[in-house]
């Protein structure tokens, strides 16, 4: 080995042991097969991980190379040993033959040289040669006479093995004695090595290796004539390790399998579990929850062997694991059958119809073919039965009947609807559906009955016949079916009886129950007989067949017509009794009821003594002197069967009385019937005659008629002829009368020729005015519609109007005019204004407040989890909850009391000094190159606070539109600047930590972006994590542990797989494998969802962000412009997704996507959910695939790359967004023309701060001599203390905690509106833009009072007194409005004045003005200043985009307020549960400080007295060096420190101890040591302080030692 290494091995006495790491090997093997082991694949091939602190389980992976490269290069796997071999020194001899058979093999490959026999060649030192015989010596055997032990030489033996050999060698002395108490003693003996042992066993032992050494030395004796002395091996006559070691376990396996049989023989599972846990037969994977498996295993096979050998035998070794592992893989299947029903139970609870039948489905379940297309009909059936069971569950062998069941039942159903009668009377005789009391010949009419049915069922709108449908409908159709039956059999009795003609044999078959005739009364049994024998009868002659029988419709028939014949002659009888009972009474009352209640005749009442005496006549008629007539009569019912009626007893009857002769004296009822029907008749026909006499008379009418028309018609043809002659004499008459009244009205007329004019003139007046009202009324008729034309026309014309304002390039002076109004501020404006700044102030604070209320809730955390630490905290957390409840109340007691003095007090110094920096702030405010440049020369831990603080605060969180645009420019710059600057590399803006980046996100995924945020995530993560089934886990080692954990909680019992794996070998086992596939499937799903949300959230993603990002892929384009779109993509990528929206994903509690409890956590299950979603994203937004040490995910790269060309395409749409300036139609006039002033809201901490950093790099960010920032800088001066900020007197100057209040009210808010100093006034030129503002202004006002169609002709042109009268009331409306404008919203005091002018003086001013701006080049004269008239158009566009854009902002910022009041509640309700977790932690404290009561004197503490002081402890330092709290004092030795004494005494606050040191008893110093101050060093790992400025104290030791001392911890 060394020849092939060219490298120097350990000495041969710890070879072995140099060896076990495997290096050595490993490097063997990478000599003689490189390309299958390299250096990268040896573990510490410089061995110092070894060296430094020993084996570690890595090792192994050099002795599998070595393994791998023999296999590779051929060598029989017969001389490989185990990895164990080598590294736990299991089989060291095998490892040394391996290398013995490899430098063998590779000299006959020509790849090495062959090993060389050392044999006088080693020389071994005394204390070697000597290893063997001391090892000896302890057992008290001597050196043995043979020159080799085991093979090897006895001098070569190193100490490990040496003791091995001695003790063997004891062995073999002990057996030889034969004494078996000493024999187990031996063998017991560790430095044997032997293994399961068993002292019970021990004359087992010794018979068995008595025998065994008897045979070897007999075997000896026969060789050691032919072996010299040299040669003797001392193992020829003794008995080996590994020989005793097989004895023994001969012995146990025998013991084993006695026990383990007749444990199987007793039926004892308890017994048989014992003996397969035996160690000596080594059974695999006996399990102890499968012992019930194994004993029915174990038994049916000793069995069936007895059964095929004839005689008892025992199961051996191997067929007992054989029938192990069968029970083993019977228990899984039936433990997996029972996880397979509980999902079907809890699929079937939860009301899944999809996800039952999957579970269904399982093989796992073992249950009969399931019909996907059923699905809802297992979900309900099964749920049904579910909810009848006593348990609420369904047992497997209740799932497996049902199931079966259900899935015949559904294709009987699919047979009925596909309408096969084949299939349905197959469904039927299936056995599994279970359908009882089928009959073979009623099949047909099963199905027939069943698909009417269905089809019933269809149309209700149910799919579905159920099992209890169908076995109903088959017990329906098997009753009909027989009561058909029984009914036929009744027919034909009823048939017989008939033609027997025996009324009562027919009675009684017309009541037989199979019958089920309706209204069957006995009493009319004769007339049944007479009626059904003539229908009979009436049949047979019809039908020409004697034989011809009634069927059951003709009986029935024949029933109710014989009832009703009965019923209508009883009625007819009684009538006819009655009727002439009255005639012989004389009665003639009654006679018109009788008639019309018992005949039903219609009688007339005037008749009625009519029909009473024609009556009484016929009956005179008919009555004789000498009469012997019986009470009865005689009625004839439908001329065929007669009827007999007593009636005196009123009894009627079919039947003939035997010796009776009817009444013939009495009128029959057809007579009755006779005669009033004649009576009436002519009575009607009187009537009628009657009624119609007007008929008569018409008719008489119209004969007379006929005879005057004739006349006429004679007359009228004499005149016909004669008609020229009355022609010409009626002609002559109408003209002589007609000129006579001509001439009489001429007269009239001409004598009155005036009143004739007169006339006329009032007849043409009135029909002008007629036609006028007319044209009037039409118009009012019309209102709605003229107004509605009117309307149209007057908007079209404002249309075309505002359409040229808003798209004309030169818009004209008229149109302009029409829409000036629209610059006015209306008291709705300042009232919205006035709600946007409210809003603003509330949101600002709220912001702050908040952060601090974050950063203490945050202290909080850690001096509670001190707490937990330590109890004696706890005063410390008090005292911090405290001071948090009262936060919020003394924050708005400081504002008040700031506003009333110091800064803003009223006195011209501190107005001035409030000027200058509401100046220094708007400055800074709106030109962004100045914080740009100080962020980048502070160090980035004070950058980022700088930031977090004063530049959040200066733009008020963005929480207005104006603010947002500044903001966004000072990021726009910084981010320039940056990668200007610092980005050497397109890979450093991923790689560092770039700041503005840093503070984009941060800002973005604050208060102002937070609710965008939840909005765009809460959804889907919110879902993730409700789904608790969703269990994602990507890393093999984890699952591996998990299943390994799993193996051990069901069964028990330690695993014999090892815990600690690498990846490579989790993956090895199938289980691991298969629950990362289910992982990634479940991952993708999951993925894909959270994708969804975030590609459609585009419009949602803040604009902030979008345009950051539009301008970090600019500003890298233009530093690299050789880099592509991918890489400029990726980085936006990593903004966009990976620094935004991926901590979000990960941790949704700790950025407000989710809502948490106080107290509450996100459980590690779904965090672990979390992490996967967001590492497979942050790989896709990046195009990085699954590699490496991911390489077990590379399955999802193909999907990893699709993704990322969709996050491609949504970075690529990200950046689409326009420019701040067109976004927020903000530009440089935008603050002259706003209604307030812009206010911020800062402490006096933040401007001290803000005031210094300026001061320290003035020279970097205002290096110009001119700057503005220099004259505003020299301007404030020093920068103040925070006492001039609030005043004199505002702390007491002997108060001792002065610094600390300081401090606090350093945090004080005041508010600055911030105005520019350097704006134009009267006389003033320099600023053109200002000045165009006022200009505008002042046409304005010009144009509205003064009309003209060109700017140059209204100022040239004077105004009348009524425009000047105008404009002046134009100028008081805006005077009143402007006294009622808060202070923060009014205009500077120029542009005030300006607008109080009189309408010539402006005219005047506005000529100066337009001359200076026509100088500067902005309008011209030539164009009639069309310039400023399109810059006014601007400004009227603008102001409605801005009404619109703060009507947007009250919106965001209401909604912005809500989400931080939310936050508010949040921290309130962790500051309730931070107060409720401290009071319990009082009260505990309280009851154990009550319980340990001091005593004094040996009496115990008196009720109500003072709480006395804890004695102090005191400790040399050579005491507290031995516990090892004192590691050193300087200057002084440690035999020294007897001399120094240390007492500790505790304080009389909690937590506070004085310490005082005392060297040969006199005091030298004393130090006050807080608790808390220990527990914060311990807190941030300081483990060594210094006490006395030379003892150094050990930390952790002093916290321990102050814990038991003083509060007994």
């Amino acid at each position: 080995m060394e020849v092939c290494l060219e490298e120097e091995l350990p000495p041969t006495t710890e070879l072995e042991e140099g060896l076990r790491n495997g290096v050595y090997l490993a490097k063997l093997a990478k000599f003689f097969a490189p390309n299958v082991v390299s250096d990268k694949k040896i573990y510490d091939v410089e061995q110092a991980r070894y060296k430094r602190s020993g084996l570690h389980f890595r090792h192994t992976d050099n002795t599998v190379q070595w393994l791998r490269a023999m296999e590779s290069i051929g060598l029989p796997k017969i001389f490989y040993p185990e990895t164990t071999d080598v590294y736990d020194r299991k089989n060291i001899p095998r490892m040394i033959y391996c290398i013995h058979a490899l430098s063998l093999y590779l000299f006959k490959l020509g790849l090495a040289p062959q090993i060389q026999d050392l044999l006088g060649k080693v020389d071994f030192t005394e204390e070697e040669i000597s290893n063997m015989r001391k090892e000896l010596e302890k057992y008290g055997i001597q050196m043995p006479s043979f020159s080799k032990i085991g093979g090897i030489l006895a001098s070569e033996l190193s100490v490990d093995e040496a003791a091995l050999h001695a003790a063997v060698i004891a062995i073999n002395e002990a057996i030889e004695k034969g004494i078996a108490e000493q024999t187990i003693v031996t063998l017991r003996n560790p430095n044997a090595m032997l293994l399961n042992v068993d002292e019970e066993l021990a004359v087992d032992y010794q018979n068995e290796l008595f025998e065994a050494k008897r045979r070897k030395e007999s075997n000896s004796r026969l060789k050691n004539g032919t072996i010299s002395e040299e040669e003797r091996d001392v193992y020829e006559e003794l008995l080996t390790q590994t020989e005793i070691q097989g004895n023994i376990n001969k012995i146990n396996i025998g013991i084993a399998l006695v026990q383990v049989n007749e444990a199987i023989d007793q039926q004892d599972e308890v017994a048989l579990m014992a003996g397969l846990n035996r160690p000596a037969l080594s059974l695999l994977e006996v399990l102890p929850q499968n012992s019930s498996w194994y004993l029915l295993q174990l038994c049916d096979s000793k069995e069936q062997k007895m059964q095929i050998s004839g005689f008892p035998n025992m199961l051996d070794k191997s067929e007992i694991q054989k029938e192990v592992s069968v029970a083993n893989a019977e228990a899984e299947t039936h433990k997996l059958k029972l996880i397979a029903v509980d999902s079907i139970n809890t699929a079937i609870r939860n009301c899944d119809p999809t996800k039952t039948l999957v579970a269904l489905m399982k093989p796992e379940a073992q249950l009969p073919v399931v019909h996907t297309f059923a699905a809802a009909v297992y979900q309900t059936e099964l749920f049904n039965l579910q909810q009848q069971s006593a348990v609420n569950y369904l047992a497997h062998d209740e799932l497996s009947i049902a199931v079966e069941m259900l899935s015949a039942v559904v294709l009987l159903n699919q047979a009925l609807e596909n309408k096969d009668i084949i299939m349905i009377k197959n469904h039927l005789r299936n056995p599994c559906i279970g359908f009882n009391n089928l009959e073979e010949e009623n099949f047909q009419r099963y199905a027939d009955t069943l698909l009417s049915i269905k089809s019933e069922a269809s149309s209700e709108g149910q799919d579905y016949l159920s099992w209890n449908d169908i076995q109903n409908c088959i017990d329906m159709v098997n009753m009909q079916i027989q009561e058909e039956n029984e009914r036929i059999i009744a027919i034909g009795h009823i048939n017989e009886a008939i033609d027997q003609g025996n009324p009562e044999k027919t009675l009684e078959a017309l009541l037989l129950p199979t019958a089920k005739l309706q209204d069957v009364r006995p009493a009319n049994a004769r007339h049944y007989q007479d009626v059904l024998h003539h229908a009979k009868a009436q049949k047979c002659k019809e039908t020409q067949d004697e034989s011809a029988l009634l069927w059951l419709d003709e009986i029935q028939k024949g029933i109710g017509d014989a009832n009703s014949h009965i019923k209508e002659v009883s009625i007819l009888a009684v009538g006819t009794s009655m009727i002439n009972k009255s005639l012989e009474k004389g009665d003639s009352q009654a006679i018109l009821t009788i008639l019309q209640s018992k005949f039903g005749l219609r009688v007339i009442p005037e008749c009625a003594a009519t029909y009473f005496g024609n009556l009484s006549e016929a009956k005179n008629l008919k009555t004789r002197e000498e009469s012997n007539e019986s009470p009865w009569i005689k009625l004839v019912i439908k001329n065929m069967y007669d009827y007999y009626y007593n009636v005196e007893t009123e009894e009627g009857t079919c039947v003939a009385p035997e010796g009776v002769v009817p009444k013939t004296s009495w009128l029959t009822g057809e007579e009755i019937q006779s005669i009033v029907g004649q009576v009436t008749a002519d009575y009607n026909r009187e009537q009628l005659w009657l009624a119609n006499e007007n008929l008569i008379v018409q008719l008489q009418a119209r004969a007379r008629g006929f005879l005057v028309r004739k006349n006429y018609q004679e007359r009228k043809a004499y005149l016909q002829k004669q008609e020229p002659s009355a022609i010409k004499i009626q002609a002559f008459w109408k003209g002589f009368k007609q000129r006579k009244s001509y001439v009489d009205r001429l007269k009239v007329l001409q004598s009155n020729v005036a009143a004739v004019v007169k006339i006329q003139s009032w007849v043409k007046m009135w029909l002008a005015k007629r036609a006028y009202r007319k044209r009037l009324q039409y118009f009012k008729d019309h209102n709605d519609e003229i107004v509605k034309i009117q309307a149209f026309l007057r908007a079209n014309k404002a249309r075309e109007d505002y359409r040229t304002l808003i798209g004309a390039e030169n818009p004209p002076l008229t149109v302009l005019r029409k829409f000036a109004y629209l610059l006015d501020q209306s008291d709705l404006d300042f009232q919205e204004e006035l709600e946007v700044t409210q809003l603003r102030e509330e949101v600002v604070t709220k912001i702050r407040s908040n952060q601090q209320l974050e950063k203490d809730l945050n202290l909080m955390d850690i001096k509670i989890g001190l707490l937990v630490k330590n109890r004696i905290t706890l005063q410390d957390v008090v005292l911090h909850s405290k001071k948090l409840n009262k936060k919020s109340k003394s924050q708005l007691e400081e504002m008040v009391t700031v506003d009333k003095q110091g800064i803003k007090g009223l006195s011209k110094e501190r107005r001035k000094k409030l000027e200058a920096y509401q100046h220094l702030f708007y400055l800074l405010q709106t030109n962004p190159t100045y914080l740009a440049k100080l962020i980048f020369q502070m160090p980035q831990n004070k950058s980022t606070k700088f930031m977090d603080t004063v530049i959040f605060t200066l733009y008020n969180y963005a929480s207005n539109q104006r603010e947002e645009y500044l903001l966004l420019k000072l990021f726009k710059t910084a981010l320039e600047e940056e990668i200007t600057s610092k980005v050497d590399q397109i890979q450093d803006i991923v790689t560092g930590n770039p700041t503005v980046i840093k503070m984009v996100v941060s800002f973005n995924r604050g208060a102002r972006g937070q609710n965008t945020l939840r909005q765009l995530l809460a959804p889907v993560v919110k879902e993730i994590m409700d789904d608790k089934s969703l269990i994602i886990n990507t890393s093999p080692v984890d699952v591996y542990k998990s299943w390994v954990n799993q193996l051990e909680m069901q069964t028990g019992e330690a695993s014999k797989l090892p815990y600690d794996v690498t990846t490579e070998q989790a993956l090895t086992h199938t289980e691991v494998v298969n629950k990362l596939e289910l992982s990634i499937q479940s991952l993708r799903t999951v993925t894909d969802k959270v994708l969804a949300s975030i590609f459609s959230s585009l419009n949602m993603m803040p604009y902030g962000m979008r345009y950051i990002a539009k301008v970090l892929k600019s500003s890298l384009h233009e530093k690299f412009p050789d880099a592509t779109e991918d890489e400029l993509l990726k980085i936006v990528g990593n903004l966009l997704y990976y620094r935004y929206m991926n901590p979000a994903i990960v941790a949704p509690d700790g950025f407000d996507i989710i809502d948490m409890t106080a107290g509450g956590q996100i459980h590690p299950d779904q965090r672990r959910n979390l992490g996967c979603v967001a590492k497979v994203l942050q790989h896709a937004a990046s195009n990085k695939l699954f590699e490496g040490e991911s390489e077990h995910l590379s399955s999802m790269n193909s999907y990893l790359s699709q993704t990322y060309q969709k996050f491609r395409n949504f970075f690529q749409a990200a950046c689409d967004v326009p420019e701040p300036e067109e976004k927020f139609n903000i530009d440089e006039y935008s603050d002259m023309v706003t209604l307030s002033k812009p206010v911020i809201y800062i402490s006096i901490e933040e401007i001290i701060n803000t005031h210094s950093l300026l001061l320290e790099h003035q020279d970097a960010i205002a290096s110009e001599p001119n700057d503005l920032l220099n004259e505003l800088l020299e301007g404030l001066g020093p920068v103040p203390d925070i006492e001039s900020f609030l005043g004199e007197g505002a702390v007491d100057p002997n108060d001792p905690n002065r610094e600390s209040t300081l401090n606090q009210l350093a945090k004080t808010e005041i508010s600055l509106s911030l105005t520019s100093k350097y704006e134009l006034r009267e006389g003033e030129d320099q600023d053109l833009k200002s000045l165009m503002i006022k200009t505008k202004r002042l046409i304005v006002d010009v144009i509205r009072t003064q009309t003209g169609d060109t700017l140059l002709e209204v100022l040239e042109t004077p105004a009348n007194a009524q425009q000047e009268s105008e404009h002046l009331k134009l100028a008081e409306k805006r005077a009143i409005l402007d006294s009622k404008t808060p202070e923060k919203m009014k205009h500077n005091q120029s542009i005030f004045e300006d607008g109080q002018l009189p309408l010539e003086q402006k005219k005047r001013k506005i000529q100066r003005n337009l001359r200076t701006l026509e100088q500067a080049g902005l309008v011209s004269s030539a164009t009639k200043y069309q310039e400023i008239i399109n810059e006014i158009a601007k400004d009227i566009r603008n102001q409605r985009r801005y009404r619109h854009h703060r009507k947007a902002e009250l919106v965001k910022l209401q909604q912005t307020l809500n989400a931080l009041n939310s936050k508010t509640a949040f921290y309130e309700d962790q500051i309730n549960y931070y107060n409720t977790y401290i009071k319990t932690c009082l009260d505990n404290l309280t009851r154990k400080n009550s319980r340990r009561s001091i005593k004094l004197d040996g009496k115990e503490e008196v009720k109500g007295s003072k709480k006395l002081k804890q004695a102090s402890l005191k400790y040399t330092a050579a005491r507290l060096h031995e516990k090892g709290v004192i590691l050193e004092i300087e200057d002084l030795q440690t035999n020294q420190f007897k001399n120094v004494m240390f007492d500790i005494t505790p304080g009389e606050e909690v937590g506070d101890f004085e310490i005082k040191a005392k060297f040969l008893g006199v005091e030298m110093e004393k130090v006050q040591l807080h608790f808390q101050d220990l527990l914060q060093m311990q807190y941030e790992g300081v483990a060594v302080m210094k006490m006395f400025d030379k003892a150094k104290v050990n930390v952790n030791l002093l916290i321990f030692l102050l814990n038991k001392k003083f509060y007994g911890k």
